[in-house]
């Protein structure tokens, strides 16, 4: 069960007058103490530690003490309410209600609703509690005010013991909340899921039949990879080219303790022949597998996955964006028939905890609840889970309906491209990746980058325009300078990695220098402000990340704030698709996209026919990185986005020269796009997504591109949505203000504490 406690003291200055929580109004401490809804019975009663005792059994001193806590946590619960009213539109109220918002209890803080329940439950008969996705906060409505009130009273500045942390709750009056119904989402055509097919003791016999301990590699082709532990059974799934050779079986077949199982999948008729083919992936805590499709020409219509051990969350998405989270539970099975196995891709996102729904779906399943909409949801931690993945080899040519994405009926490709870089595995790798595929790229396209990154984003415009006349601000990433001169009551500066970005800067009079954004030479605590727009996705590896953000913060002074945007693996969200997806580049003819950069790519492949060639998407080669189709939705996170330079060489070497001596007049005119700074360009002209690194020799482009159309791919990290958030939490001493979606790019606002050295 969770326990609370109350928060430790901490100095602060003695306040002589305060709001009241959700008010205008200023109210002395005497008042406060009168108000019941801020104070009530408090002043009777202390908590240390989750002991309670009577303040008559106190001495001065205690009485001092309490006073000096009572005051730490009202001006706690003031800022709590100040914030929900500011970033979320939640206005508290001072009068008693049997609803509360608790800030600090939501699913976006690790807390799990049977944690929170567990503690508000001690208060009183719980009518509702609603737990939002990725939310800071949860609403729970009692059956009594009474109940509500001592809660109130009783768990303002208690911390809340979870599993893996610590939380501090503030609890705040509000009118009423709405309870929005469930939403379902249909599966993929051809998806089923089954739960509880297999029994615990049939879960127990399969187990036992896997054996991980065995040393004959061959005879079960057992592979240690980076993100989990696999073994085949009947024909070896080779990984360096996601295919099987189906003229040397493997001397283990499928265990006969499958058997049984397999027959009833027949019975119940999930498939018609039996399989003769079995993978078995073993997953930790925290492990996962990138979305891929089964190869087409390789195994036959149906498959089927048997999730042993613990419940995860697989992520089925479409070509269009479109995007089903289904809940895997412990002994349920999942047949992948038509369209979910040939067209959609499938996988599983490395994390230690899964946002689900409280309530399992009933079985079979053929709808998924949509957990962006849905309100009853709770945290399920990961263990070690096993899935047993049964297929039949196919021995003729693929004929399914969806040639795009199949492998059989796609012609080959003539002379192959090289092949594409690895994921870095230490710092110096990843420093090498990025130089050459996100340094060099910025030097050699500035320019034509430049062209394109003329209209500042509404949204950070609005960050920048809340800066007092006298502020400091350093834009880290500034490409071409376009937010420098945003407002002109602030101090601006900027820096670049990119030499040619900061040139333009200056030609254009703002303050720039050329940096790297985890070495920015300006002094501790020397900006008021500080913004990242399209800059961390470059960073190639997780701790490089967090690097820049901590950057970030040793700049800012206490109190100060900064804004960070990265692009956003979900390009379609609450429904609602980027502009970045709302021109496909099917749209357009290649010659069209050459000349604009808008770049499919150059030999003209699909999205997914592409991204399942050039990168492993089930490991050994899985760290391959892949070339993105612009303008399609994404099926991994880290990933090549091309360039395409406008003309070719000679447009480029024109473009030096000119600099920007380009007429004003005709750049207010071009079409608005939604470039950052050296980042993203969601735009129709003149390219697809943002920064990127240049193509050297060794580099991914041909020399027909180099003469006609040259093609630089660019490195990104796109950010699944929680990732950004839970990033920034990793850093002491600063506050998560709020967090956004905005046209395909996922956002954050940070404040830094006051008091904070760093």
């Amino acid at each position: 069960m969770a326990q609370t406690q109350r928060a430790s003291n901490e100095p602060g200055m003695r306040l002589n007058h305060q709001k009241a929580p959700g008010t205008g109004t200023l109210l002395s401490w005497e008042e406060i103490r009168r108000e019941p809804s801020v104070f009530d019975d408090r002043c009777t009663r202390t908590t240390l530690r989750g002991r309670t005792m009577d303040a008559g059994t106190g001495n001065s001193v205690g009485a001092v003490r309490r006073s000096k806590e009572d005051r730490k946590v009202l001006r706690k619960q003031l800022k709590a309410s100040h914030t929900l009213l500011k970033h979320e539109g939640i206005r508290t109220t001072p009068q008693p209600t049997k609803t509360l918002v608790v800030a600090n209890g939501g699913l976006g803080n690790g807390v799990s609703r049977e944690e929170l329940s567990a503690a508000l439950g001690e208060m009183g008969e719980l009518e509702t509690l609603i737990m939002h996705p990725h939310k800071p906060y949860a609403f729970v409505t009692y059956r009594s005010e009474e109940s509500a009130r001592k809660a109130h009273v009783r768990l303002n500045g208690e911390k809340l013991e979870c599993r893996e942390s610590s939380v501090t709750l503030y609890l705040s009056y509000v009118n009423s909340v709405t309870c929005e119904e469930e939403v379902s989402v249909p599966l993929p055509d051809g998806l089923v899921l089954v739960e509880d097919f297999v029994s615990q003791e049939e879960e127990a016999v399969l187990l036992a039949a896997i054996d991980w301990s065995s040393t004959n590699d061959d005879f079960t082709a057992k592979k240690a990879l980076k993100h989990r532990k696999v073994k085949h059974y009947g024909f070896e799934f080779r990984y360096d080219n996601n295919n099987v050779d189906k003229d040397k079986p493997l001397a283990a077949g499928i265990p006969q303790e499958c058997l049984p199982f397999l027959e009833r999948c027949v019975k119940n008729k999930h498939i018609d022949i039996l399989p003769d083919q079995l993978t078995v992936n073993q997953y930790e805590s925290g492990q996962g597998i990138p979305p891929h499709v089964d190869t087409h020409s390789a195994f036959e219509d149906t498959i089927l996955s048997l999730s042993l051990g613990a419940m995860t969350v697989m992520e089925f998405r479409h070509p269009d964006g479109r995007l089903v989270a289904v809940v895997l539970p412990g002994r349920s099975l999942l047949v992948m028939k038509g369209e979910s196995r040939y067209l959609w891709t499938h996988g599983i996102t490395a994390r230690k905890f899964d946002t689900v729904p409280a309530r399992g779906p009933q079985s079979p399943a053929r709808t998924a609840p949509d957990l962006s909409a849905c309100s009853n949801l709770t945290l399920s931690k990961r263990d070690t889970r096993t899935s047993l993945t049964f297929r039949k080899i196919r021995h003729e040519p693929c004929g399914c309906a969806f040639p795009s994405a199949c492998d059989s009926q796609v012609a080959p490709l003539a002379p192959p491209p090289p092949s594409p870089p690895s994921l870095p595995c230490c710092h110096a790798d990843a420093a090498l990746l990025e130089e050459e595929y996100v340094h060099r790229v910025y030097d050699a396209i500035a320019s034509h980058f430049s062209s394109t990154r003329h209209s500042p984003w509404p949204r950070v415009c609005h960050f920048l325009s809340t800066l007092p006349a006298g502020a400091v601000l350093a834009d880290v990433g500034c490409g071409n300078g376009k937010y420098l001169g945003v407002n002109p009551e602030v101090m601006a500066v900027g820096c670049d990695r990119s030499s040619a970005l900061v040139h333009i800067c200056a030609q254009r009079g703002f303050q720039a220098f050329v940096s790297d954004a985890l070495r920015v030479p300006l002094r501790t605590a020397s900006c008021d402000a500080c913004i990242s727009i399209a800059v961390i996705h470059h960073f190639s590896t997780q701790e490089r990340r967090r690097a820049a953000v901590r950057e970030l913060v040793r700049l800012l002074k206490p109190g100060g704030r900064a804004l960070i945007y990265v692009w956003a693996f979900e390009q379609e969200y609450k429904k609602q698709r980027s502009k970045y997806l709302k021109e496909h580049p099917e749209k357009h003819s290649p010659t069209e996209d050459a000349q604009t950069g808008s770049s499919q790519e150059a030999h003209g492949e699909s999205s997914i026919h592409t991204s399942r060639r050039l990168e492993d998407l089930q490991d050994a080669t899985e760290s391959k990185l892949s070339v993105h189709t612009n303008r399609t939705a994404f099926n991994t996170q880290d990933l090549l986005v091309p360039w395409h330079l406008k003309e070719g060489k000679k447009q480029v070497d024109e473009e030096s020269r000119e600099g920007e001596r380009k007429d004003e007049t005709k750049e207010k005119s071009q079409k608005t796009n939604t470039g950052f700074g050296s980042g993203l360009d969601t735009s129709a002209k003149p390219s697809a997504s943002g920064d990127t690194t240049p193509t050297c020799g060794s580099a991914l482009k041909s020399e027909s591109e180099i003469s006609a159309a040259p093609v630089f791919h660019r490195y990104y990290h796109v950010f699944q949505q929680g990732e950004l958030e839970q990033l920034c939490g990793q850093e002491a001493g600063v506050t998560l203000q709020s967090s956004y979606h905005d046209q395909g790019n996922w956002c954050v606002i940070l404040e830094k504490a006051l008091g904070t050295d760093l």
